[in-house]
């Protein structure tokens, strides 16, 4: 239950629903409403952090990483000797165009897939040593996944879709309701618990998606393609979010994109063209109209 002053007239509603108007002098209460809001929410160190015991500087590596896709008797390079280190607690974009390379490397670093050769290290532990067992537990508990496609099972709620990897992790059935119901009102959807995938917008779902990468308080986030199915506006918002959960809670994120309005939020910019890392920027070294971001010519570059 919250307590919301009207600003005109100090009258109090108590509510555990949504007020916009005063009662007693029908003023506009919006903004009070969502300064509760944002006080009463739960912090965002409380539902992501990196509790690592180890000290190294990079929390992934990346040497010479190769991968293979064989289709009959064609064999196609998708990476091509990516070196790549990303450091704790940094927002990294990897940006290139479509076939460049960015989501294999992605699975790779996931430990979705397995490099044809090279090594990837999380925490300095060489991914490709791990038994299935070992990789299961440190996809479950080290990294938190958001996919451009959203990946929501459509017969669970967006409750039951946020608490499913805590199911895996071994929490109880109680820990799971308060958690999950947690991190849906962090993102906002306090009030769609039970929704399912289809009675929700394309960005509820993406903020669901979200929801549940935090499920298990990861170290890691790997964002592939967040905002592609999402409009301007709401894409914006996710990149918002993902930036709030990077600098509060000091999760590092990876994400690729093609989306220009990411470089803004980024501390570097991995450019990956044709399986190779073709460049790497730092955002301060960037001058950008922040403004023109979100522009039709700025996505279409």
């Amino acid at each position: 239950m919250a307590v919301i002053k009207c600003p005109e007239c100090d009258y109090e509603v108590e509510t555990d629903g949504i007020v916009t108007v005063c009662p007693k002098c029908n003023a506009d209460m919006t903004k009070a409403m969502e300064d509760v809001g944002r006080t009463s929410r739960p912090k965002m160190s409380e539902v992501a952090r990196d509790d690592s015991v180890t000290t190294h500087e990079f929390i992934v590596r990346t040497k010479g990483l190769v991968k293979e896709y064989v289709m009959g008797e064609v064999r196609v390079r998708a990476l091509n000797g990516v070196d790549l280190d990303v450091r704790r607690g940094e927002y990294l974009s990897i940006m290139g165009p479509s076939g460049s390379g960015k989501s294999t490397l992605f699975n790779m670093v996931g430990g979705l897939d397995k490099p044809s050769e090279g090594t990837c290290y999380i925490e300095e532990v060489d991914m490709a040593q791990l038994d299935a067992f070992e990789l299961a537990w440190l996809r479950c508990r080290k990294i938190g996944y958001i996919f451009q496609s959203f990946n929501l099972i459509p017969v669970m709620t967006a409750l039951e879709n946020v608490t499913l990897p805590m199911i895996f992790a071994g929490m109880s059935s109680d820990e799971m309701m308060e958690r999950g119901a947690m991190l849906l009102d962090l993102v906002g959807l306090g009030d769609r618990l039970h929704h399912k995938p289809y009675e929700l917008s394309g960005g509820q779902q993406q903020r669901v998606a979200v929801a549940r990468s935090l499920a298990n308080s990861p170290a890691i986030i790997l964002a592939d393609e967040p905002t592609g199915n999402l409009d301007l506006q709401t894409g914006k918002e996710i990149i918002d979010l993902l930036k709030e959960l990077n600098t509060e809670s000091g999760v590092t994120v990876i994400s690729a994109t093609h989306d220009l309005k990411m470089i803004d939020v980024s501390d570097r910019i991995v450019h990956i063209r044709d399986g190779v890392c073709d460049k790497i920027e730092h955002r301060a070294d960037l001058d950008l109209n922040i403004g023109d971001l979100g522009s039709e010519h700025a996505e279409g570059e």
